[in-house]
């Protein structure tokens, strides 16, 4: 599988890169970002955390803004950042910010015009982590993380796959999609009227079904704009009473939903993924 390096600048003792690939599972030209500890050899390979990030982004902007990778270095973890939704000319999209590039919500559409291209889920799961298996010096052993529209895509492939994933963490996360007005009218354009489609990818209802024990990390502040409509962690917290795994969500008090909220405790959620990453 060729990839194409796009750019590439030294950082923390490690590498930070850009590359694209033509991805089969999404049919289109992707683009993904990966930082390389300086502890990333053929001799000593690294376990990765995956990060998912939220409406209208890209790859960059963990990258560029989460201030992640001195901590990765130090733990000896590499990052792995893919776009949010697939691109290119004939794609479909919307007017909307929260639909079509941008919005991939990491599930597999099943409607058209968007069945075509938005398949994030098997992108994510599969396709992406052979992809980076086979080029750089990782490991298959891996976590996920993610933040709102990423942090339930996170939250839901990790539940929906407890024994691939050593740990899933969450910066806001969309946590009842089925319930908020974000997920509504994804759900609706991407996976048709049938509501029962659509609890397969909800992190509560997933959280609330789940037999796995995989750990479990979120943050949310509470002066967050989009709280009480939009990400509704109060049934994140409900659902985790019958959760058999480590779950904790963590409410901040006066923080927003940007990306200083997350450079604020983006070393504690390394550390988390490091605990469970570097276990033997």
């Amino acid at each position: 599988m060729p990839i194409e390096l796009v750019s590439q600048t030294k950082v923390c003792g490690g590498l930070h890169q850009q590359f694209n690939h033509s991805a089969e599972t999404l049919n289109c030209t992707m683009r993904f970002a990966i930082f390389l500890p300086p502890q990333a050899s053929e001799s000593s390979k690294v376990p990765v955390l995956y990060w998912l990030s939220g409406l209208t982004c890209t790859d960059e902007n963990f990258m560029q803004k989460a201030g992640a990778f001195k901590r990765a270095a130090e733990l000896g973890i590499a990052i792995v950042a893919p776009d949010t939704s697939p691109r290119g000319d004939d794609v479909a999209d919307d007017e909307g910010y929260d639909m079509g590039k941008g919005a991939g919500f990491y599930l597999n559409a099943t409607q058209q015009p968007w069945a075509a291209h938005y398949q994030m889920y098997d992108y994510v799961v599969d396709e992406l982590p052979k992809l980076i298996e086979s080029n750089f010096p990782v490991s298959s052993i891996k976590s996920i993380s993610g933040h709102s529209m990423g942090g339930h895509g996170a939250l839901t492939i990790g539940l929906k796959n407890p024994d691939t994933y050593r740990a899933i963490s969450a910066f806001a996360p969309i946590g009842n999609p089925v319930n908020c007005p974000w997920g509504q009218k994804a759900f609706t354009s991407y996976l048709g009227d049938n509501q029962q489609d659509w609890l397969a990818y909800d992190a509560s209802e997933l959280l609330r079904k789940s037999s796995a024990a995989i750990s479990i990390l979120v943050d949310q502040g509470d002066a967050d704009t989009f709280l009480a409509e939009q990400l509704k962690p109060e049934t994140l917290i409900d659902a985790a009473d019958s959760y058999d795994g480590s779950f904790e969500l963590r409410m901040q008090p006066g923080y927003d939903h940007s990306y200083y909220f997350i450079s604020s405790f983006i070393d504690d959620h390394l550390n988390f993924h490091a605990a469970n990453l570097l276990a033997s």
